[in-house]
Formats: structure tokens, C-alpha cells, sequence
């Protein structure tokens, strides 16, 4: 009896396990089954695919060119591999090469004529290329000032080619009148004047004393201006001859003039 009902469980165990295996292959067979509106078969449990390690780095890769050439266009401000150009249109390097923009050059009073001198004949400003400032090569005017009280400014340019020298003072003579003027010691500059065409050169003219203490005052209508050479007191070639105010100028035996200065400061401040 003990023996029949153990082949028995068993026989009912194994068809157990066989239901049990029908049912799990039913089930599958039902999880893959089409979908009733006709969309075909999906897999409820599987998650959305994402982008492989290499994929990923190359995106991220381009994004980064991309990130950086817009940065590296902004900030050459030309997008074209940062050369800059300058108002006229050329490079820094070019406009380094020419001196700056436009050449970069500021030319001085007679600097352009004095360029074309040393061109033509060497150094302009070497003795043996300069002349002696006098009637024949400059322009010369003799002019009142309001400041100071009974002065008048000699102005000297030159209108030659060539670089001429101031030397000393100016000799100046009123009318007829004899004497020389008193020089002004103290008005002696530490070198000669010298003037690039173009450039002019200054003195100064103390006409009668502000407290009337100078004696023999008189008026003049004409007055002649010599210059000096290389020399004191040498001749220095043509003299001229400047317009005076209609009216004439007084003058007293205080009369003085300075020596040649470089600016029309230093030729009043005496």
C-alpha cells in the first residue's frame, strides 16, 4: 500500500511540472502575440537604445570645433585667423614695415626740403653744405609787440634751399644814425642759430626806456639790418631792409638788440 501511493505522487509530480511548463510557454507565447491595433509585436520591457561611448565622444568633439571656432573668429575680431588690418587697409605688419599707417610720418617745418637737400648732397646740417643767413636767402620783418612795452621782433626765414646760420646778433641801423645799438650780453645763446629752409630765427629790440629816463629820442622811418659771418663782426653778405609801422618808430639812446634766438620767447625776454 506504502508503495503504491509513492509511484503515484510521482506520476503526479511529473505531470505537475509539465502543466507548469505548458503554462510559462503559453505565457511567452502571449507576451510576443501581435497587439490588437495592428501595430505589430513590441517589447514592453526593453529600454530606449542610447549613444554608444565612441559615438558620444565624437559629438561631444564637433561640439567642442564648433564652440571653438566661433570663440577664436570673435576674438580675432575678423574671423580669418586673427590678422588685423588698419583703417587704410593694410596689415600690422605691413604698416610696422612702412613706419605705421599711412607711413607713420609727421614731417617738421623744412624737414621735406631738408630730406631732399641730404638726397641731393649729403648732409644738410654738415659745415661745408651751409650758408650764412643773410638779405639774399631769408625773409626779414621787423614788427611792434604789445608785450613787452617798446620792443619790436625781428623775424629771419629762410627761403633758400639750403640750411643757413644765424651768427651772433643783428647790426641795426635807423635812418642815417651812426651808432650801434648796446647788445644784450646776457641774451647769448649756448649755440649758433641755425634754420632749415622754411625755418625762422628771432630777435629782439629794446626801442627807448618805459621811464623815459633815455636820452636824444628821435623818430625813424627806415632801418637796415646787416648780418654777420662765421666771424665777430665779419660781413655777412646781402643786408635787408624791412617796412617800419607809417608812423615811424621812436627810439632813444637805450636802443639795444639781442642776439639770434630759436623762439620768439627768448628774443622778448629781455
Amino acid at each position: 500500500m506504502r508503495t503504491y501511493r509513492t509511484a503515484r505522487t510521482a506520476r503526479v509530480s511529473r505531470r505537475s511540472r509539465l502543466l507548469v511548463g505548458a503554462a510559462g510557454a503559453a505565457l511567452a507565447a502571449l507576451s510576443l502575440t501581435a497587439c490588437g491595433d495592428g501595430t505589430g509585436t513590441k517589447d514592453e520591457g526593453s529600454a530606449h537604445p542610447s549613444l554608444s561611448a565612441a559615438e558620444g565622444s565624437r559629438q561631444t568633439d564637433a561640439d567642442k570645433g564648433t564652440d571653438s571656432g566661433a570663440r577664436t573668429g570673435a576674438g580675432t575680431g575678423t574671423g580669418t585667423g586673427g590678422t588685423k588690418t588698419s583703417p587704410d587697409g593694410r596689415t600690422d605688419a605691413e604698416n610696422s614695415a612702412a613706419g605705421g599707417p599711412q607711413g607713420g610720418r609727421s614731417a617738421g617745418q623744412g624737414k621735406g626740403a631738408v630730406d631732399q637737400a641730404s638726397r641731393k648732397g649729403g648732409d644738410p646740417f654738415d659745415p661745408a653744405n651751409r650758408v650764412t643767413c643773410n638779405g639774399s636767402n631769408t625773409a626779414v620783418t621787423m614788427q611792434p609787440v604789445a608785450r613787452p612795452l617798446n620792443h619790436m621782433l625781428i623775424t629771419v626765414k629762410n627761403t633758400g634751399s639750403k640750411v643757413c646760420d644765424l651768427y651772433y646778433y643783428p647790426t641795426v641801423r635807423f635812418d642815417q644814425v651812426q651808432w650801434a645799438p648796446r647788445i644784450v650780453e646776457e641774451s647769448q645763446p649756448q649755440a649758433v642759430v641755425t634754420l632749415a629752409p622754411g625755418e625762422s630765427g628771432y630777435a629782439g629790440v629794446l626801442l627807448s626806456a618805459a621811464d623815459g629816463s633815455g636820452e636824444n629820442g628821435a623818430t625813424a622811418r627806415k632801418v637796415t639790418i646787416r648780418f654777420q659771418g662765421r666771424n665777430p663782426g665779419s660781413d655777412g653778405g646781402a643786408t635787408a631792409s624791412p617796412s617800419l609801422p607809417a608812423k615811424g618808430v621812436h627810439y632813444d639812446s637805450t636802443l639795444a638788440v639781442t642776439y639770434w634766438q630759436s623762439t620768439i620767447d627768448d628774443a622778448l625776454m629781455y
